[in-house]
């Protein structure tokens, strides 16, 4: 019996709490202040907020030319198969035969065999196998074959 009436007092206890809390939401606010507290810097962490260079990159990447906006302005892509691609070659486009080195600001592509490397600056980007470079007119156009058919890629030198 006594369980019963120390159960029935904690229910009709807690009622009453719950019924003034919500009758008085507006009296009971937590007011959490905005704080601003100054501290002094220490010694040798001034180094951590510096930014830190890029690192250089390195690898395999057949897109490497579009990736370098400064030296060469991709201006088409095409993807098909090898006699698609070279139709859309420009007009009076001629190859570059191998080895050959071409300079674009401060792009380096150095064509040797039917792969090619991109230097710039720390960057070292290799064009993997079977790349052909074509000249034209105030373009550089690559068509590289894979396993499932061939890409062209048109560029025009950056101003």
């Amino acid at each position: 019996m006594l369980r019963y009436l120390l159960l029935s007092t904690v229910m009709v206890v807690g009622t009453v709490v719950l019924a003034t809390a919500w009758v008085n939401r507006d009296l009971i606010r937590i007011k959490i202040a905005d704080v601003r507290t100054h501290i002094a810097a220490k010694a040798g962490e001034a180094g951590l907020l510096e930014p830190t260079a890029a690192p250089p990159l390195r690898g395999d990447a057949p897109w490497a030319l579009s990736a370098l906006p400064e030296c060469l302005s991709q201006l088409s892509e095409s993807i098909g198969p090898l006699n698609y691609v070279r139709e859309h070659l420009p007009g009076n486009a001629v190859p570059i035969v191998p080895p050959a080195t071409l300079v674009y600001g401060d792009c380096t592509i150095t064509v040797t065999g039917d792969e090619a490397f991109v230097r710039r600056g720390d960057d070292r980007l290799r064009i993997p196998p079977h790349v052909q470079f074509y000249r034209a007119p105030g373009m550089l156009a690559l068509i590289r074959r894979t396993a499932r058919g061939a890409e062209l890629r048109v560029y025009q030198p950056a101003q």
